[in-house]
């Protein structure tokens, strides 16, 4: 529907209305991808200027263009380009490496907004969001709980406690009871207080990392709409023949709002609602809960061991009364955390300003005290206590990956449900995208914290012998690793086969594509591979139902065997068949090599990127996708860049619009469509409806609307077709990332172009002397489709008026 044709634009230039038919100046405002690039590269000038923004994201124009509203003449021949460069939102300073320790937090981020499409269902909505939220944090008390390992189990338990490993290293002398003589350090409690340090410092790091991206992120206001604009958008809806339908749906994954992400009479996401990239009141709610979180898992590390001693029989009565106390108020403050992790969800209908500021402070200083305490209570002189074996408590970590087991299962349940109700057979997974990629996040989690811990106990054990290591489990779900690899080399070989044949197949297609032309084999050969290859994009969904589900089993029979034998994989199977001990022994030793090499490749993979700018622009790139969503699960993830992104670009064209009342493209490639559609969604819609969009290489159907159906479905896109004055979408068969977005024509033309010619050119031509290249995902804009399909869009935005036919008094 092109709604624009005709209409008055409503900003004002001094204050006088601007006619349509006056706009002198046309924009396009262009948005990058993945990965960055520079003003220069985007505008195609050495001399740019920026127009609006900070260093960290803003938008720049060549230096002739700065004042083209000035000069409206002298821009006939086409828009005045514009580029908004926010690539270090995701791969600024050399802290942005720190964010690899997130990497757990981000991916169970993500499993929170890949919820099927639903119609009601409220509370099976808001279960889906209390389930993920449940699942974040016990990455949290996973990751602490990795570090007491490290510091209090096998450094300040096994290692002090050993005369043998606390000679091997001397900075450990002063803790060990042998080497310093029984000093006052040497107590078991003392040691464990002074190492509790150490994950107490990291809690506290998590904390200031998300604090700190809280106040440049999250607290970025979006543009307010007054009572005129939510009314405007109300008529708009009654236009349309839907009335209020869209109150009755609300939000979809935001717990603490209505409804379930998009209006199926009406199309709309809530991706255009005011609260939707303001998220300051959870983050800071969720930050405090797991803040506290953190601290109690330290203090019920250092607690456990001195409570356990002091229920022995004669023990003092007085510290075995302490110790109760003490174990009733950190269970008492941990009931706290969860109630708050599960009291609220995401609020979007409003844009919720309000804070809860005592609720974020005592939380965690309520912890804090608590584990003060402990110190206390642990630091008390205890005649004959001494360190033997594992540190008890060590069961914590199959606690967690039962707990977390139970969480996934449950959530598949959920999302099995909501599918069921409304099936989309678009949708990754049949829905359980979700639930797969929650369970990657707490495999993730685990095989980073085994990693350290196996990585320093080997470090602390030397030759072997000294410390009996890691609790079992860490091992068990080392030596499952093997298996899990060789089923996804079997997976690889199997789609290595399937893009042979669609490869061969594709030779036919590109010979058709160049009909007449001199044949050349290699030439057809290579783009025919290019494009199988490409189509290996639409066979992820694959790949992470069986990563998840071989994940899954293997990680169960890891616990079983765990809590069974109490023993290694190796002496588990010592008295079987020789054949089956062969096996154990080798999955489990070549599975601590691999969590050895991984951890190695991650320190130094982190160390590469805090000094070499270029490494952490790599690393960037996964920022990019993953962090696009708001931080609705976990606080700790690295912070949504939309959350600024999105109000920068909103606040862009409303303001521009209705200052200048002229035509403006939003210009999105590849994730910068993503960030393009989202803003427009933003938009009021007499503003939306005075915008065109121009997408190419977009992932918003093929990986977004996919993966996030609740968000990016084709309910939603048509909406987005509907409501923008008008868009077009470019992709080539040879681009993995970019593809069509499958929107039908019924509310105006097709959305999407016929796939792009890639190569430009099959031989050598007048034209193209060289060889063209194979584009793939980039240089859309050398396309001469890309400027033509521009210009269409321009005079579909707004074509000109006649002008109105003088009356007598003329």
């Amino acid at each position: 529907m092109e709604r624009a044709q005709g209409r008055t634009a409503k900003g004002a230039v001094n204050g006088s209305v601007v006619p349509a038919g006056e706009a002198g100046t046309d924009l396009e405002l262009l948005v990058h991808g993945v990965g960055g690039t520079t003003p220069e590269h985007m505008l195609g000038d050495p001399r740019t200027v920026r127009i609006t923004g900070d260093d960290t994201a803003a938008v720049f124009r060549r230096a002739d263009d700065a004042d083209a509203e000035a000069r409206p003449g002298d821009h006939r021949d086409g828009p005045v380009p514009e580029a908004y460069v926010w690539c270090n939102l995701t791969s600024g300073n050399g802290a942005r490496a720190l964010w690899l320790l997130l990497l757990p937090f981000m991916v169970v981020n993500l499993a929170h907004w890949m919820r099927p499409v639903v119609r009601g269902r409220e509370r099976t909505v808001r279960f889906y969001g209390l389930l993920v939220r449940l699942a974040g944090l016990t990455l949290t008390v996973l990751l602490v709980a990795a570090a007491c390992e490290v510091a209090l189990d096998l450094a300040a338990w096994q290692c002090a406690g050993s005369a043998a490993c606390a000679r091997r290293h001397s900075w450990l002398g002063f803790l060990s009871p042998s080497v310093s003589g029984d000093g006052w350090w040497s107590h078991p409690g003392r040691r464990l207080a002074l190492a509790a340090l150490i994950p107490t410092a990291l809690t506290a790091l998590l904390w200031y990392l998300s604090h700190r991206t809280w106040t440049a992120y999250e607290s970025e206001k979006p543009m307010a709409r007054d009572e005129d604009e939510e009314g405007e958008e109300g008529e708009e809806r009654e236009a349309r023949g839907t009335g209020a339908a869209d109150e009755s749906v609300g939000v979809g994954g935001s717990d603490g709002s209505r409804g379930a992400g998009v209006d199926e009479s009406a199309g709309r996401t809530s991706l255009g609602r005011p609260g939707f990239w303001y998220g300051r009141r959870l983050v800071a709610r969720l930050r405090g809960a797991h803040t506290a979180a953190g601290l109690l898992t330290v203090a019920a590390a250092v607690a456990t061991p001195a409570v356990v001693f002091d229920r022995r029989a004669g023990g003092p009565a007085a510290l075995e009364a302490a110790g109760w106390l003490l174990t009733v108020a950190l269970s008492a403050w941990a009931a706290a955390v969860v109630f708050v992790v599960c009291r609220r969800g995401r609020s979007e209908n409003r844009l919720d300003q309000e804070l809860d500021e005592h609720l974020v402070r005592r939380l965690p200083l309520g912890a804090l005290v608590l584990l003060a305490l402990t110190f206390v209570y642990a630091g008390w002189s205890r005649p004959g206590w001494r360190a033997t074996g594992r540190l008890p408590g060590d069961a914590a970590f199959g606690s967690i990956a039962l707990a977390q087991g139970a969480l996934v299962v449950a959530l598949g349940v959920v999302a099995h449900a909501l599918h069921r109700r409304r099936p989309d057979r678009r949708a990754a997974m049949r829905g359980l995208g979700g639930p797969a990629v929650a369970l990657l996040a707490c495999a993730l989690g685990g095989v980073m914290s085994g990693g350290v811990a196996q990585r320093v106990a080997d470090w602390l054990d030397g030759t072997g012998g000294s410390i009996d290591g890691p609790p079992v489990l860490l091992t068990w779900q080392a030596s499952v690793i093997p298996p899990l690899l060789a089923a996804l080399l079997a997976l690889a070989g199997w789609l290595s086969w399937r893009t042979w044949l669609l490869s061969r197949a594709e030779r036919g297609e590109v010979e058709l594509d160049h009909a007449g032309e001199p044949e050349d084999f290699a030439r057809t050969r290579r783009i025919a591979r290019t494009r199988a290859m490409a189509a290996l994009t639409d066979r992820a969904p694959l790949v992470v139902a069986v990563l998840s589900a071989a994940t899954l089993l293997l990680g169960a029979g890891a616990l079983v065997g765990a809590e069974v034998t109490e023993r290694t994989p190796g002496e588990a199977t010592r008295h079987t068949y020789a054949v089956v001990q062969g096996a154990a022994e080798t999955s489990q030793n070549l599975g601590s090599w691999l969590v050895g090499l991984g951890f190695i490749l991650f320190v130094t993979w982190g160390r590469r990127a805090y000094k070499d700018a270029s490494a952490r622009r790599t690393i960037g790139i996964l920022w990019d996708v993953g962090t696009f969503w708001p931080r609705a699960a976990h606080p700790f993830a690295p912070p949504c860049y939309a959350e600024r992104a999105v109000p920068d670009l909103t606040w862009r064209m409303a303001t521009w619009t209705r200052r200048t009342g002229g035509r403006l493209i939003i210009s999105g490639h590849s994730q910068g469509s993503v960030l393009a559609a989202a803003a427009a969604w933003q938009l009021r819609p007499s503003d939306r409806g005075r915008v065109g969009l121009l997408t190419y290489g977009s992932p918003l159907e093929r990986l977004y609307g996919r993966w996030f159906p609740a968000y990016f479905g084709p309910a939603a896109l048509r909406a987005l077709h509907r409501e923008v004055a008008c868009w077009r979408n470019l992709y080539r068969l040879t681009d993995p990332i970019g593809g069509p977005v499958r929107v039908p024509g019924g509310s105006g033309p097709d959305v999407d172009h016929e796939p792009l010619k890639d190569p430009l050119a099959y031989g050598r031509t007048g034209r193209h002397p060289l060889p063209a290249p194979i584009l793939g995902h980039s240089d859309y804009q050398a396309d001469p489709a890309f400027a033509q399909e521009r210009e269409r869009l321009l005079a579909r935005l707004r074509p000109e008026l006649p002008g109105q036919r003088p009356g007598p008094a003329a």
